[in-house]
């Protein structure tokens, strides 16, 4: 069985519930609360995660609770715990600097005009390796980047041919590519970022680092026509934002920010501007728009399937937790040093648990 399979990451939980796990939990919440004692460095964050890592998967391998464990067993326990951690960490270490958000919003702007034009001739993609439906596959696990917030589950890769792997981004236009991969970079255990991982971990690194710099030596296309495309792109993205000062005004008195689609007017703040469009209004451009907003609608309803589903796990791991405590014998539960430890108590490691 996969180490980082759910089943495994839930065996963590429940051997963390145990009353001998009390010296694990009490190291594991200090460790959590220790990064709110310094400002985020992302850095000295990673350097930080890795070594707890290595420190509690010494500590597990000696612990009575993983006597006879096998390697695989310890395994599964250190990726629970990379699992645990990530998550409650998540917003401290993620897009945690103005430098890596600036970063996310120059390369998804560049593949937004790049999506335009750009196709898989031009990475010189020869027909016989051309698949679409595999390519929409890879593109849909590509835009779930953001759906997962342990490192381990984040994709490291789509395929294992750099020109398709660089198509297939720029069509999916993943979003914060940048961060993510940073994620990946300095969170991640490093003794499981290595060969296949490690390979499609740098090919992504190698995308990003492709499109960024992508120019028209880059790309099997003359200059001109380059430029040309990449003028009529940003002029067609500059349409779209394009606000009317007709629009009245709000109830502030400020005139609300809209755009024009086939020289309708719709607010910028509208998510689906296909709802109110009859079939004849339809065009073959909108058949790309609609297809992403039918992407984003998927994510979004699974994620939400998953946030409905973690809260009712959360509840049954609490009363499981609860019910746990109230048939240990009397003498434990009295036993001092069970008492005035119900911050770091073993059963509240399993509650808020992550289901990614």
């Amino acid at each position: 069985m996969d180490s980082s399979s759910p089943a495994n990451f839930y065996d963590f939980l429940d051997r963390m519930k145990h009353p001998a796990s009390v010296d694990l939990v009490r190291s594991i919440k200090s460790f959590i609360v220790s990064f709110s004692f310094h400002a985020a460095d992302a850095e000295r964050d990673g350097k930080k995660l890795q070594d707890f890592l290595l420190t509690m998967e010494a500590a597990i391998k000696d612990h009575p609770l993983w006597y006879g464990a096998t390697e695989e067993e310890i395994d599964s326990a250190i990726e629970g715990l990379e699992k645990y951690l990530m998550t409650k960490l998540f917003s401290r270490t993620f897009a945690s600097s103005l430098a890596d958000v600036k970063r996310d919003k120059e390369i998804s702007e560049k593949i937004c005009l790049l999506q335009n034009f750009v196709r898989p001739e031009h990475l010189d993609i020869s027909r016989e390796i051309q698949n679409e439906t595999s390519w929409l596959l890879a593109e849909k696990e590509l835009q779930k980047i953001n759906a997962f917030k342990a490192p381990h589950r984040r994709p490291a890769g789509a395929d294992d041919f750099l020109p398709v792997l660089i198509y297939v981004t720029i069509k999916a236009n993943p979003p914060q590519f940048h961060s993510n991969l940073k994620y990946i970079q300095l969170y991640r255990r490093q003794s499981r970022l290595i060969s296949e991982a490690a390979y499609y971990f740098t090919n992504m690194v190698s995308v990003e680092s492709f499109i960024l710099e992508l120019d028209a030596k880059s790309l099997s296309m003359d200059e001109n026509e380059f430029e040309r495309n990449m003028r009529k792109a940003e002029l067609a993205s500059a349409e779209n934002l394009r606000p009317v000062d007709s629009e009245p005004a709000s109830s502030s008195g400020e005139p609300n920010p809209i755009t024009r689609r086939h020289g309708k007017e719709i607010k910028i703040g509208e998510t689906y501007p296909y709802m109110e469009a009859e079939v004849g209004e339809l065009r073959v451009g909108d058949v790309e728009d609609l297809l992403k907003l039918y992407k984003e609608v998927v994510i979004k309803y699974s994620n939400l399937c998953d946030a409905v589903h973690s809260l009712s796990l959360d509840k049954a791991l609490a009363l499981a937790g609860a019910d746990h405590r109230s048939h240990m014998p009397h003498t434990l539960r009295s036993h001092p040093r069970n008492e005035g430890n119900s911050d770091v108590s073993s059963s509240d490691l399993a509650e808020e648990s992550p289901t990614n």
